[in-house]
């Protein structure tokens, strides 16, 4: 399969599909709707059933139809179209034959470097087949890693039909980069027993916790007038901005948070004296612990309008998901299999929380459990993106694995 994913992924990583926040449609972008149907007519010509493009939710589906008598469980294989946002055009990713540890040069012309000085995790891929960026885009491993994975898995199934299985399902979308690539999704349509995203990173990454997430939008209103009769007068939105961030605990961001605990994060800002705007992210892995974040936002706005004596900071905080543990700790069946399938294969199950969010946390609230698998990237959203295409070639034999372990 490593010769089918190399090429396929390197395809669709060339191809620009990042998303947009600011954008109001299905998908946010037309490259990401064109990225779709194009990968529709590649599931068509590999044989696949029913598949098919949501104009609601823009999500492709297809299916592998039982071959088996017994009733055994449907599995949904789920990744997304779109790539962050960081620069997505002209991506030209570079093989890196039997990696030998060194530092590699991403661009001669910028001088821009890989090196295991500033990621020691590359010695963690001597002797694999890297595949990078040239220094000047993302590579887009999430998550068309996880397409090639899927589809190379789900040819290699169909060429071998002595596999026993039930339904087997996939689904591409769009937009999980922003957050709202699974709202629309149809989980009734899609009525698989549970799935699994393959949006995850190194080897062996089994993931079934995430955050539980929130965004706040933040405008704070100003009045200007001529600086030299100010006094008493004008009231700067820039300062209020000022003074709102600084109410933020400087110790809960992600530069200095890890493991379990949560953030606050400051992703935007801009300004002038007459409004300013901020934008936040709110995580945290405790419901309870979100909340207290949310209500330090709503006190800090209330504070300043009270100074004030009049209302000039504007709060608007909405949820964006929640953590998927609080499904699957009472639904172990996909985890479980999907331990067992790594075992089978040598691989050690990799149990750590996702410090961010999958289509998964969304969907296993639709009723399909669904944790997250890895796909073998690191360092996503920036041009020091790599993946190994060993650790790609493993991810795509595990779903196989799994799919063969759910016909036991």
């Amino acid at each position: 399969m490593k010769e089918k994913i190399k090429e396929r992924f390197i395809r669709y990583a060339k191809i620009d599909t990042r998303s947009d926040e600011n954008s109001k449609t299905t998908p946010s972008t037309k490259s990401q709707a064109d990225f779709i149907e194009m990968l529709s007519e590649e599931l068509i010509q590999l044989g696949l059933s029913e598949v098919k493009i949501d104009k609601n939710s823009y999500y492709l589906t297809a299916k592998l139809p039982s071959n088996s008598s017994r009733t055994l469980p449907s599995i949904g294989f789920i990744a997304h179209a779109d790539t962050a946002d960081f620069e997505s055009r002209n991506i030209q990713p570079q093989v890196h034959e039997n990696y030998d540890g060194s530092e590699i040069c991403l661009n001669e012309k910028e001088n821009i470097i890989l090196s295991p000085a500033d990621f020691p995790n590359l010695k963690n891929y001597i002797g694999h087949t890297l595949i990078t960026t040239n220094g000047l885009t993302l590579l887009g491993a999430d998550d068309k890693a996880g397409i090639a994975e899927i589809i190379s898995a789900f040819e290699y199934i169909l060429a071998h039909p002595e596999i026993e299985h039930g339904d087997i399902k996939l689904g591409f979308g769009p937009d999980e980069e922003i957050g709202i690539g699974a709202d629309k999704f149809d989980a009734e349509d899609f009525a698989t027993d549970f799935a699994y995203t393959l949006d995850g990173s190194v080897l062996g990454e089994l993931q079934y916790e995430s955050f539980n997430a929130a965004c706040a939008k933040v405008s704070l209103k100003g009045l200007s007038v001529h600086p030299g009769g100010a006094k008493d007068k004008m009231i700067n939105s820039m300062t209020l901005a000022r003074i709102f961030q600084n109410g933020i605990p400087e110790d809960e961001v992600p530069e200095k948070t890890e493991g379990r605990e949560g953030f606050y994060l400051l992703t935007d800002m801009a300004g002038t004296i007459e409004e300013s705007r901020l934008t936040y992210i709110l995580r945290d892995f405790d419901s309870e612990g979100l909340e207290r974040k949310k209500q330090l936002l709503i006190e800090l706005a209330e504070s300043i309008n009270s100074s004030l004596g009049e209302e000039r900071v504007f709060l608007h905080i909405f949820d964006q998901y929640r953590n998927m543990a609080e499904v699957l700790k009472d639904d172990t069946r996909a985890v479980d299999l999907a331990k067992r399938a790594m075992s089978n294969l040598g691989i050690e199950p990799k149990i750590v929380p996702i410090r961010g969010g999958t289509d998964g946390s969304k969907i296993s609230f639709m009723g399909i459990p669904t944790p997250n698998l890895f796909t073998g990237g690191e360092n996503y959203h920036g041009r020091y993106e790599f993946c190994s295409l060993d650790d790609m070639e493993k991810a795509a034999q595990v779903i196989v694995e799994i799919v063969k372990e759910s016909g036991k």
